[in-house]
Formats: structure tokens, sequence, C-alpha cells
């Protein structure tokens, strides 16, 4: 079973968003990394990018498959993972954690609402599985 901790909302993209105030960091999850396999190349945008949710703001690189990656709420990107350049694994080691990918100051929180939480993404992964 993938790793899916309850502080975090998820998208059906297979995003995570942790939020703190305003500002939600974004990443790829653990059920996504691994399906991905060895992650090789991380393209992440510019500070200062705006985005629309549901919008591509990058896209990871695997030995098997390149994938876009999906921000799950509009805003400002306010941080990159720079990290993520020279050390594209972490987002297999830790997807929660080290391998966070941008922080966005969100145009509307709200829209962490229409998320699913963590018990409604491990079923949703649990479809796609089978």
């Amino acid at each position: 079973m993938a790793n899916v901790p309850e502080d975090l909302h998820y998208s059906k993209d297979h995003e995570w968003i942790r939020v703190e105030g305003d500002v939600g960091t974004i990443g790829i999850t653990d059920f996504a990394q691994n399906s991905l396999g060895d992650v090789v190349y991380v393209e992440l945008p510019k500070v200062g990018e705006k985005f629309e949710a549901h919008e591509s703001f990058g896209s990871v690189e695997s030995v098997k498959a390149v994938s876009e990656i999906f921000t799950p709420v509009g805003g400002e990107i306010v941080e990159v993972n720079e990290s993520l350049q020279d050390e594209p694994e972490k987002v297999n080691t830790d997807p929660y954690g080290d391998a966070w990918m941008i922080r966005i100051r969100m145009s509307n929180p709200g829209e962490v609402d229409s998320l699913l939480n963590a018990a409604e993404y491990e079923d949703f992964t649990k479809g796609e599985e089978e």
C-alpha cells in the first residue's frame, strides 16, 4: 500500500498539497513516484510564474516515461525546490518531504476543498491498481 499522509490534500492527477495559511506546498504522491519508477529529471517553473488550478507546471522524467505535473490549486509560485535539479531521485525516496516541488501562494485557498482527503485518495488509487 502506498504511503498517504493524513494531513495533506490530493488530486486525481496524483499531486499532494500541504496548506499553511495562503501558501501550498506541492509535490507528487508516493503512488505516482512508484508508478513512474526511478526519477532521473524534474522540470519545474520559475518563481513568479502564475498557474490556474489543474494546469501543468512542470514534468517528471523517469527511466520509464515523462509525466506532466499539475498544480491542484491556482496561484503564484513563491518558491521552487532547486535541490531536485541535482538530486531528482529524492522524488523516489521522500516524495512528501525533501522532494516537495513548488510552493504556491494560492489565489483561492477554497480550491483545496474540492481535493481528496487521504482516505478518498487511497480509495481512488485502489481503483487504478486493478
